[in-house]
């Protein structure tokens, strides 16, 4: 989720002073007295059948299994699999997950250009991303042409780059208390008519970018299939992709809900969605998924790799906290947010261990103590970016073992003090497969 505070913030995207609430306060406050634009919301009894006009298979639930994916899976032969999907059948696969983290998403940009320069850098069959992980997403799916997208945007943008503030006048009858427009025309330049049809190549190739938001009305997650909008020929889809980058970035209260328009039962409808970090910090498919399937349907050779980038220090910090109700409320609130991404990695983890993967996860190192001035602080970033690429060239030590289970998990065949660290290219991920 994107961390938004009017004060010094640490590694972690935690402020260490009371602010870090207010957004929420002032906007549940003010939401009293605010006009509430008409809407037409999708009826609880329609919300299984609810899609994007003209691209049904854009998204789904992001606790269910896909429908697409399970009608595939119960229909189409081997023949048929390996025509479709050229990309990912018969080859290693290489899953990359890209977590929130607002401005710590430099830590992710620098690590991706990082692994480029080390030359070890695999291909990637699926990538997803929320919040400023949605917005690295799609260029890491693109492979190292866009690196210098990533560095340009980690590196060169400030606050003012990102959110507007709205004067008090304004605030009586907004729904956040930041504009996000500049937010959205940052997505307008670099997400243009060649990233799409780039991004719709890919998918017909077989792989998979994914983006999560969260309906606000049913309060779950939704993954939205980015390839499937970008090779549906719709004249909205470029718009609809800015749009859904957009939601994911989008703190409630911060930032104003994405409203997407839908259908269902030959009526139209709408939806709210915001910032992907409410319902999920980082994922990689639905744990209802039989993945074990999915690759055997694919003759996957050896462990897939589902690679995490966690752009968040794991360990917490102490903080000194005054007995206020903002400064208890916003302490608790980034505690929140923190257990909630320790929950996330622990639950990718169990899956890359029931479904025969190999877990690997980054995240900002524990002794990177540099502060933000503000909500993207250029400096900051910039240090955060350098430190992420540096670790990377010269092979990043990923963790095989999410913080909090290492000494939970016996591991007979190796040693305990090698058992939760890999190097570039892990053992798993051999050219062979094996």
């Amino acid at each position: 989720m994107l961390t938004v505070s009017f004060c010094t913030t640490s590694r972690s995207g935690a402020p260490r002073q009371w602010l870090r609430l207010m957004v929420i306060v002032v906007a549940s406050t003010l939401a009293a007295c605010s006009s509430t634009a008409l809407r037409s919301p999708v009826p609880a009894e329609l919300s299984a059948e609810a899609h994007v006009p003209g691209i049904p298979n854009a998204r789904f639930w992001g606790d269910d299994i896909s429908p697409e994916l399970e009608q595939q899976l119960a229909s189409l032969s081997k023949e048929e699999v390996k025509t479709q999907f050229p990309a990912l059948y018969g080859k290693p696969h290489n899953y990359l997950a890209i977590s929130g983290g607002g401005s710590n998403g430099a830590f992710g940009a620098g690590l991706l250009n990082g692994w480029t320069e080390s030359g070890t850098r695999p291909e990637f069959q699926m990538v997803t991303g929320i919040s400023t992980g949605a917005l690295i997403a799609p260029f890491a799916f693109l492979g190292p042409d866009y690196d210098h997208v990533l560095k340009e945007v980690y590196t060169t943008i400030s606050t003012e780059d990102i959110m507007l503030q709205r004067s008090l006048f304004t605030l009586l009858s907004a729904a956040s208390v930041f504009n996000s427009d500049p937010l959205l025309h940052m997505l307008q330049k670099y997400v243009n008519d060649e990233v799409v049809a780039k991004i719709a190549a890919e998918y017909r190739a077989g792989k998979g970018l994914y983006i999560g938001t969260t309906d606000l009305d049913s309060m779950r997650p939704v993954i939205w299939d980015i390839g499937a909008i970008a090779a549906s020929g719709q004249a909205n889809a470029k718009k609809l992709i800015q749009k859904i980058m957009l939601a994911s970035a989008s703190i409630p209260g911060a930032f104003p809900p994405v409203k997407f328009d839908l259908e269902a039962n030959g009526q139209r409808y709408d939806e709210l969605h915001v910032d992907g970090g409410t319902a999920n910090q980082v994922f990689v498919y639905p744990a209802a998924t039989d993945w074990h399937q999915v690759l055997d349907l694919l003759e996957v050779p050896g462990k897939m790799n589902v690679y995490v980038i966690r752009n968040s220090s794991l360990q917490p910090q102490r903080v000194e906290v005054e007995p206020k109700l903002l400064s208890i409320a916003g302490r608790s609130v980034s505690s929140l947010i923190r257990t909630q991404g320790l929950g996330d990695l622990y639950l990718i983890y169990l899956l890359a261990q029931r479904d025969g993967g190999v877990f690997q996860l980054a995240h900002i190192p524990d002794d990177f103590d540099h502060s933000s001035q503000e909500a993207f602080d250029n400096s900051y970033m910039k240090e955060l970016y350098s430190r992420g690429y540096e670790m990377a060239k010269d092979g990043y030590p990923w963790e095989l073992i999410p913080p909090g289970l290492k000494h939970a998990i016996a591991n007979e065949k190796q040693d305990p003090g090698q058992a939760n660290v890999s190097t570039f290219p892990p053992p798993a991920a051999s050219a062979d497969g094996e």
